[in-house]
C-alpha cells in the first residue's frame, strides 16, 4: 500500500469550485464508505473546510486516478470540471503535506491554530466509521505530535493572525468606531467564536448570533453580553445589523438577495457590510449587486491577512526544518514495515524447517536411536538447512561478482571483511 492525498484548496481552486466539492458533517460517513467501496482504497480521511476539500488514504497502484475520479463523482460533478485545480502526492510528499497543514504551514493564515482542530476532527470522524487502519492512524498521530512541536517551539502563532481577525479588521476600516454597530453573527462554530471574541474586544456595540441551534447560540452569545436567536429569526432582525459575519456549515445560502433587500428598504439604505467566510457560501453571491452592500467572501479577505504574515515569515522557515526532519522520522518508519514482513516471513521460514527436522528426530528415538545420536542429527540437520539458501546464493554472488550482496550478508551476519568477489567466468 501507498500513502496518498489528492485535493484543492484556496491556492488551487477559486470559491466557485471548491464550494461544489465539501463534505459537510451530515455526508462525510457516508462518503468514507462510498470511497472504501472501491477497488484499491483500504483506508481514508476526508478534511473539508472552508479552504479546502482533501482526502488521505492508504491504496494500491492506481488510486491516484481512482480517488480523483471519485471526488468529483460522488458529488455530481464532471471529473473534466474538477481535475484541472486537484493536486496529488504520494509517499514522502503525502506525508510532508499533511504535516504542513496540521502546523497551518499550507493555510491561506500563516500559522493558524484552527486547522489542527479541524484536522483531529476528520480523523476522529473517520476512525469511527472504521475507516482508518494502521498506517493512516499512525500518519495523523504523527502529525499531531509534530504540530504541537511546531507550536511549542516556534513563533508560528504569535500573531493574531486569522480569518475571522481579518474580518473583524475589514470592518474596523469601514467603520472607525464599532462601539455604534450591530454585528449579526451567523452560526455558532469556533470561527465564529472567535469573531465574536475579535469584535467584543474591539468594543463593538451590540452582538447578535444566529445558529440553527438556538441553545449554541446562547453558549456563544452570552460570552459577549450578545443574544441569540434561531435561523428562521434572521429577517426579523437582518435591519438592525451594521455588521453580519457568517460562517455555517449549510450546503444552501441561508440568506438570499430578498431578505437583503427588505432589510435595506427599513434601514433606509444605510450601508451593511456582510463577510460570507463559509464554503459552500452562505450569503447568496447576488447580494453583492445590491447598492449599500459591501459584501466580501473568504477569498477577499487576503490581502488583510497578508498585512499580518510578516511576523510569522521566520518562525515558518523554522517550522519547515521541523515538519522536514519528522516527514524523514515517518517514512523511516514506514521502510521499517517492509523489513518487519521479511522478518516474519524469514522467521516462518525457520520455524517450519525447525518443526520439520524436530519430527524427524521424535520418530527416530522413537525407533530406538540414542538421545546423543539424535540430538547430533538434530543440530546437524537443522544447521544444514537453515544455511542452505543463503550459501547458495552468497557462491553465485561471488561467481558473478555481485561484491554488494558479499557485504550485505558481512553486515547482516556481523562477519569479518568480506573476501572479495570472484570475476564471473569468461
Amino acid at each position: 500500500m501507498k500513502l496518498l492525498v489528492i485535493g484543492l484548496n484556496h491556492k488551487t481552486a477559486p470559491i466557485e469550485v471548491r464550494e461544489r466539492i465539501t463534505f459537510g458533517p451530515d455526508i462525510i460517513a457516508g462518503a468514507l464508505r462510498d470511497l472504501r467501496g472501491h477497488e484499491g482504497v483500504h483506508e481514508a480521511v476526508v478534511l473539508s473546510t472552508c479552504n479546502r476539500t482533501e482526502v488521505y488514504c492508504a491504496t494500491d497502484d492506481g488510486g491516484e486516478e481512482t480517488v480523483r475520479h471519485w471526488l468529483g463523482g460522488f458529488h455530481g460533478v464532471e471529473h473534466e470540471r474538477v481535475n484541472p485545480f486537484l493536486y496529488a502526492h504520494a509517499g514522502r510528499d503525502a506525508v510532508t503535506h499533511l504535516l504542513r497543514v496540521g502546523c497551518g504551514l499550507d493555510s491561506m493564515v500563516l500559522g493558524e491554530p484552527q486547522i489542527l482542530g479541524q484536522v483531529k476532527s476528520a480523523f476522529a470522524t473517520a476512525t469511527s466509521c472504521t475507516a482508518t487502519g494502521k498506517l493512516v492512524s499512525r500518519l495523523f498521530q504523527h502529525a499531531f505530535s509534530v504540530a504541537k512541536t511546531v507550536r511549542t517551539d516556534t513563533a508560528i502563532g504569535s500573531s493574531p493572525v486569522s480569518v475571522a481577525f481579518a474580518a473583524v479588521s475589514l470592518a474596523r476600516q469601514i467603520f472607525s468606531d464599532l462601539s455604534q454597530q450591530t454585528a449579526m453573527l451567523i452560526g455558532a462554530g469556533e470561527t465564529i467564536e472567535l469573531v465574536a471574541r475579535h469584535l467584543h474586544q474591539n468594543g463593538i456595540g451590540r452582538i447578535i448570533v444566529a445558529n440553527r441551534t438556538v441553545e449554541r447560540a446562547h453558549e456563544v452569545a452570552a460570552q459577549f453580553d450578545g443574544f441569540a436567536i434561531a435561523l428562521t429569526e434572521i429577517a426579523n432582525h437582518l435591519a438592525d445589523a451594521d455588521i453580519v459575519i457568517s460562517s455555517t456549515a449549510s450546503p444552501l445560502p441561508v440568506l438570499g438577495k430578498g431578505t437583503v433587500e427588505r432589510a435595506l428598504k427599513k434601514r433606509r439604505h444605510r450601508p451593511m457590510f456582510m463577510v460570507d467566510i463559509a464554503v459552500p457560501r452562505d450569503i447568496e453571491p447576488e447580494v453583492a449587486s445590491l447598492t449599500d452592500v459591501y459584501l466580501y467572501t473568504v477569498d477577499d479577505l487576503q490581502g488583510v491577512i497578508d498585512e499580518g504574515l510578516r511576523s510569522r515569515q521566520a518562525a515558518a522557515l523554522e517550522a519547515e526544518e521541523i515538519v522536514a526532519f519528522h516527514a524523514e522520522e515517518f517514512m523511516g518508519w514506514l521502510r521499517s514495515l517492509d523489513a518487519a514482513s521479511v522478518i516474519a516471513d524469514y522467521r516462518s521460514r525457520a520455524e517450519h524447517l525447525r518443526d520439520e527436522v524436530l519430527e524427524r528426530a521424535k520418530r527416530q528415538l522413537e525407533a530406538g536411536k540414542s538421545a546423543p545420536d539424535v540430538l547430533t542429527f538434530l543440530a546437524h540437520t537443522l544447521t544444514n538447512k537453515l544455511l542452505h539458501a543463503p550459501s547458495t546464493r552468497l557462491r553465485q554472488a561471488a561467481r558473478e561478482g555481485e561484491a554488494d550482496i558479499l557485504e550485505a550478508a558481512n553486515e547482516l551476519f556481523q562477519l569479518g571483511p568480506a573476501a572479495p568477489a570472484a570475476a564471473p567466468p569468461q
